[in-house]
């Protein structure tokens, strides 16, 4: 089943915030050092794509410690992750750069954090990292069942377009799982249809008491995905800088994901 994304879904080759436009410079620096085979200079970088100096100064030093790009007789060219992607299973190379961004992540907040996507009409849970000190909240009801209740499954509906909305929710009755719980289809609709793409999405004892989750989109290529964290209802103060810190990662993250 596809699923068919709303028209304000910001994507790879459009302009919008500016973690997506962060994500953008990166793939245009990346383009400009394959054409240099020999290696390009950073003023020669930020020359050929038109961006700052010390934009161009930043993007090399993150793409760098990431792998994609490394110094070579005093330019920079193509890193060794690109090798990589050539030789394995380029999911299995994802899955790998993905959880160890969760990992850090994850210790950054001291929260859980969770990597989900809706795929041909469901919603999954891809990749969740967790410790001791940052516990998973408890799937005491199935995910799959229960989008209208968590952030992580609003942000993914959020993304998708009226009609796979509502096929989603004919399939998955709003069930009442606390008493916040939005249990009216046409409200939890209009909300969705209000929740600007650029906001977290927040859940607040609406899905399980005593946790507080929040999620920022994740839109690479045709993905519709998520990134979100939990935490103790005690623990609430601390959300939206969280949710604002996720905003922030989410850009490495689709690069990752991306290339």
């Amino acid at each position: 089943m596809s699923t068919p994304a709303r028209g304000r879904q910001v994507t790879l080759d459009q302009g919008g915030p500016g973690r997506f436009t962060s994500l953008q410079h990166a793939l245009r620096l990346l383009e400009a050092v394959d054409r240099h085979p020999g290696g390009a200079s950073q003023a020669a970088l930020a020359r050929e794509t038109a961006l700052p100096l010390p934009d161009v100064r930043k993007l090399v030093e993150i793409l760098e410690i990431e792998g994609y790009l490394q110094c070579q007789d005093g330019g920079w060219v193509l890193g060794g992750t690109f090798a990589l992607l050539g030789q394995y299973n380029r999911e299995q190379v994802v899955r790998v750069r993905l959880n160890h961004k969760l990992a850090e992540l994850r210790d950054e907040l001291g929260a859980a954090v969770y990597f989900a996507r809706y795929h041909e009409g469901e919603l999954s849970i891809e990749a969740v990292s967790a410790a001791e000190h940052a516990p998973a909240v408890q799937e005491w009801v199935d995910f799959r069942a229960t989008a209208h209740a968590s952030a992580i499954g609003k942000c993914l509906l959020a993304q998708l377009d009226h009609d796979s909305v509502r096929d989603h929710l004919a399939r998955h009755p709003t069930a009442r799982l606390t008493s916040r719980t939005i249990t009216d289809p046409e409200q939890l609709m209009q909300r969705l249809e209000r929740q600007p793409a650029s906001v977290p999405v927040l859940d607040i004892q609406e899905y399980a008491l005593g946790t507080v989750c929040a999620a920022v989109p994740v839109m690479a290529g045709n993905t519709v995905g998520c990134l979100a964290t939990s935490m103790p209802v005690d623990n609430a103060h601390r959300l939206r800088a969280a949710a604002e810190l996720l905003a922030e990662r989410a850009a490495p993250l689709m690069l990752a994901m991306a290339v």
